[in-house]
């Protein structure tokens, strides 16, 4: 049976797929998660309706993958290994430019209110961003523990994700800006790599 239903959700191209999660954003940033349909989704990108749901199976998977896939290199982790955290959160922030976090910064901020009111949504965050993105960050921490870098007991790598997503956050909440390369490096120079104990050489 799975394989089966493996098959069946394969046959989509990795071309045509992100041509489909960038409609979806489109509209997205157009209307708003509550607004989108999957009718609208068909009609946006051509496809049927039947296939956009064998597919993804509803809404919340379909956005939650398409936002997943905007990440620069899928979470973006695998291929950086610079040797240093400091280097690795760096390399990690420079993969987008400052236009992109300021489109992601204003869609997340539609998404996080829609979330609240979804269980569908946030059931779909947490499993294709939210639970990925945290074991990420921990293989990063882990290399830094490895190196000798961070103390394996410090309290603050818990708390790793946490303090990345809250700098991109509240730099709009807060000041009332967007986030953007340069913010980010302050902020994880001044912020995240101290409270890991790193010295900011």
């Amino acid at each position: 049976m799975t394989e089966v239903s493996t098959a069946r959700r394969s046959r989509i191209t990795p071309e045509r797929e992100a041509e489909l999660y960038e409609a979806v954003l489109e509209l997205l940033r157009e209307v708003g998660y509550d607004a989108v349909t999957m009718d609208a989704v068909a009609a946006r990108t051509r496809s049927s309706k039947a296939t956009l749901y064998r597919q993804w199976g509803g809404k919340a998977e379909l956005v939650a993958k398409a936002v997943r896939h905007t990440k620069p290199g899928g979470l973006g982790f695998d291929e950086i290994d610079t040797g240093s955290l400091k280097g690795d959160l760096h390399a990690l922030t420079m993969r987008s430019d400052d236009c992109t976090m300021e489109q992601n910064s204003a869609l997340m901020r539609g998404l996080a209110m829609a979330i609240h009111g979804n269980p569908d949504l946030l059931k779909a965050f947490r499993e294709h961003l939210i639970e990925p993105e945290m074991a990420e960050f921990r293989r990063v921490v882990q290399r830094a523990v490895e190196r000798g870098e961070v103390h394996p007991d410090n309290p603050a790598i818990e708390f790793m994700i946490h303090m990345m997503i809250g700098g991109f956050a509240a730099r709009t909440m807060i000041d009332e800006l967007p986030p953007t390369q340069a913010f980010l490096l302050s902020y994880i120079d001044a912020v995240v790599l101290p409270a890991l104990g790193v010295a900011n050489d």
